[in-house]
């Protein structure tokens, strides 16, 4: 019998969920047309029953964060207050940003702006192309890409955190619901859970991954003049999956934080690039605008009392889903990054930090794509429409005078944006599906890396091959759904450990 320490595969949650997918991979190639018709009406059911518990879930967590931060529970130290953080703050930041936008910002932060501006909401009564359709396109990229989603990844991070360090429970997702329901969350239960919340991630990943090859194989298609065509997003999916092994193979320190640091400044070369080359006068006013739209209407766009209903449901509560189903995993790697930092400081780098980065990003980015597609009286809209968005990214540099090499670094920020995001959440995934991970041994066996980074790769690509942003879009949604009953768990255990730890006697701090 092994030590309770040595590291084994702990089968149900490992064999489980990959089994689930395998045979999903396999119905989609055998019917894809049915297997997407099955994925329509699902991805509908959920959005048209569960979207208000979306609504509510993200905005709740905001008040929530807000009253822990400033309340005495804000100074309790994660791991107690001799504990060694792993990273230095500056790391620390790079880390947990990179390891959460993905390839988001670049795919939708050009992509999604042009729909609000464009394609408002019907109900709102403005003309597409106007002032205030470039208003409401900003303030819907500040609340689809600052706080709110922010918020959620917070609650389920620094809830685990808690749990993990201070109360010394397992490194299972389980563990959230310990101060709820008590030891029975390690039983079936939590076995569960931790394999409902692999299936999860994994849809939000391949979603993520989706979105990522798309917009490289626009960059590389612009850059070397020719069509690639299935063949190469199948061979970018597969390198991406590659790196993004080798990297959390190497672990914490030597993989995963030295190219969060690269693409940092990757993201900060690409801001002055758009800011020195584009419509920088422009910004400003257009940036103000949309923060002070998103600061009147946060509270009934976020339950989406004045837009129509199904452009709530396909656009904020899409966003909140595909959060959402990152959330679970992504909390493991973001509460282990935690220790030795203080529940205030961990709000601070977790929500207040990258919501920040988030606004100046789709202020810059966002805004240059808004004012552009004005005064060009809505080309990159028509390339959006007639081309889809594999070139959209390629169109919007070549507005801006950006020559083979800035397309070159974009591509470099695209792929290390998504495998900084993914080898995190790969080697939580097989942390996951490990028994004996603890603080002292945190890295789970080469070969599970292995299998969980290739089907993350296949699902990819069978999505985009098969049904493009499309079946993006919906995976986000399939994933979200399970993910959000555990998010809610979490911020449920976050309240009772901040406002009642008498019943939690092991919290110290």
């Amino acid at each position: 019998m092994p030590s309770p320490n040595a590291h084994s595969v702990n089968r149900p949650v490992f064999f489980i969920p990959l089994a689930i997918l395998v045979i999903s991979i396999g119905f989609s190639l055998w019917r894809n047309s049915l297997f997407l018709q099955v994925e329509t009406d699902i991805n509908d059911w959920i959005l048209l029953h569960f979207g208000r518990l979306f609504a509510l879930a993200g905005f709740a967590f905001l008040p929530l964060l807000a009253v822990i931060a400033i309340s005495p529970f804000g100074g309790t130290v994660i791991g107690g207050a001799q504990a060694t953080p792993l990273l230095g703050r500056w790391r620390w930041f790079a880390v947990t940003l990179c390891t959460t936008v993905a390839t988001g910002i670049l795919f939708w932060g050009v992509a999604e702006p042009l729909f609000h501006l464009n394609a408002p909401p019907p109900l709102l009564g403005l003309t597409p192309g106007s002032e205030g359709a470039a208003a409401f396109a900003m303030s819907t990229m500040f609340l689809h890409w600052t706080f709110t989603p922010y918020a959620i990844y917070t609650v389920a991070a620094l809830a685990f955190a808690l749990l993990y360090y201070n109360q010394r429970e397992p490194f299972r997702i389980s563990s959230l619901f310990v101060p709820l329901i008590g030891r029975r969350a390690h039983g079936v239960v939590g076995s569960g859970i931790d394999i409902v919340c692999l299936f999860a991630l994994v849809a939000g990943m391949s979603a993520s991954l989706g979105a990522g090859v798309l917009a490289l194989a626009g960059g590389i298609e612009g850059l070397f003049v020719f069509r690639g065509g299935e063949w190469l997003r199948a061979t970018i999916a597969g390198a991406l999956v590659l790196i993004f092994i080798l990297s959390a193979v190497f672990g914490l320190r030597r993989g995963i934080a030295r190219l969060s640091l690269l693409n940092i400044w990757l993201f900060f070369a690409i801001l002055l690039f758009v800011l020195f080359s584009g419509v920088a006068s422009a910004l400003p006013s257009l940036g103000l605008a949309g923060a002070k739209n998103y600061i009147v209407t946060f509270i009934p766009r976020s339950f989406g009392t004045d837009v129509n209903l199904n452009w709530h449901r396909q656009w904020t509560i899409f966003n909140w889903a595909n959060w959402f189903a990152w959330a679970p995993i992504t909390a493991l790697f973001l509460g282990r990054l935690a220790v030795g930092y203080s529940v205030r400081s961990f709000i601070l780098f977790n929500l207040l930090f990258p919501a920040l980065f988030g606004a100046l990003w789709m202020t810059i980015i966002a805004g240059t794509t808004i004012t552009l597609d004005q005064s060009l009286h809505g080309t990159l809209y028509d390339t959006l429409v007639r081309a889809g968005p594999d070139p959209l990214l390629y169109s919007l540099f070549s507005q801006l005078g950006g020559g083979g090499f800035v397309l070159a670094m974009l591509i470099l920020a695209i792929f290390l944006s998504y495998v900084t995001a993914a080898d995190s959440n790969v080697s939580a995934m097989s942390a996951l599906s490990t028994h004996g991970i603890t603080p002292e041994s945190p890295e789970a066996p080469l070969h599970v890396k292995l299998a969980w980074g290739v089907v993350v790769g296949l699902v990819a690509v069978v999505l985009v091959a098969a049904s493009g942003l499309d079946g993006i879009r919906m995976m986000s949604v399939l994933g979200g759904f399970p993910a959000l009953f555990v998010v809610l768990g979490a911020g449920a255990s976050l309240a009772l450990m901040a406002f009642r730890p008498h019943s939690l006697p092991r919290l110290r701090g």
